[in-house]
């Protein structure tokens, strides 16, 4: 759960999921197409000669292997989400390199600066609405065939890496979550549980865990109702 992963293979495993055009290009509806003007022959590359990081970094973002002009649900476009940002930059490591003190003091404190909390407090949702929001990983796909956030509702995919209520099979990439609700719902309890789905650097510097709530996947509502199917009584998550 808590692995760095190497620029290069974060930003080309960000390319895979994010972007994958490349080889979806739209069938030919009969209609002839207009003639386009021949692309420019690009600037030979000694690829030898990069670092990995390098390397990787030019061939998603410059060598056009990618559409990075694609919009995404969130107003932006693909190229945007594989820019990385001051947290990803500073958890992007070499193999075998691991986090130095300074660097986890300022992914810390960056993540705390992110984290933004409900008007009245943090509050236990609706358990069975979290029920589906962990299991559901739509939402936020691009390229031939993307998510209509209209249609449905983004899901916040727990169970891909966590083991949560046993009537459902998780994943075991994280810890499991079973019998959560046993920790108590104190006031430490429930900003902790909120913290770390919100964004878990704050507590757990460079971990792999998704930034759920500091880039937009969960709503603060969302993230309450999956607090509810971990930590109320009656959810099965606690009905072992």
């Amino acid at each position: 759960m808590f692995k760095k992963t190497p620029v290069a293979a974060s930003l080309v495993a960000a390319a895979s999921l994010l972007l994958i055009t490349g080889g979806c290009s739209a069938t030919n509806t009969g209609k002839t197409a207009e003639a386009k003007p021949a692309a420019a022959v690009p600037a030979k590359v000694d690829y030898t000669k990069m670092t990995p990081a390098a390397l990787a970094e030019y061939l998603v973002l410059e060598s056009d292997g990618f559409d990075l002009k694609q919009p995404t649900q969130e107003g932006t476009t693909g190229r945007h989400r594989l820019t990385q940002d001051e947290i990803q930059k500073a958890c992007s490591l070499g193999k075998g390199k691991e986090v130095d003190d300074k660097t986890r003091e300022k992914v810390m404190a960056l993540a705390a600066a992110s984290i933004k909390y409900p008007e009245g407090g943090i509050k236990l949702g609706d358990w069975k609405k979290g029920r589906e929001l962990a299991w559901s990983g739509y939402g936020f796909r691009t390229a031939h065939n993307p998510d209509d956030h209209v249609k449905g509702t983004p899901g916040g995919n727990c169970y891909n890496c966590h083991q949560l209520a046993t009537d459902r099979t998780g994943g075991n990439i994280g810890p499991a979550l079973t019998g959560y609700g046993a920790r108590g719902t104190s006031p430490d309890m429930l900003k902790y549980t909120y913290d770390v789905i919100y964004n878990p650097h704050v507590y757990f510097a460079c971990t792999n865990m998704p930034r759920m709530g500091a880039v937009g996947v969960l709503n603060q509502q969302q993230i309450a109702d999956i607090m509810a199917y971990l930590l109320d009584p009656n959810s099965p998550v606690n009905k072992q």
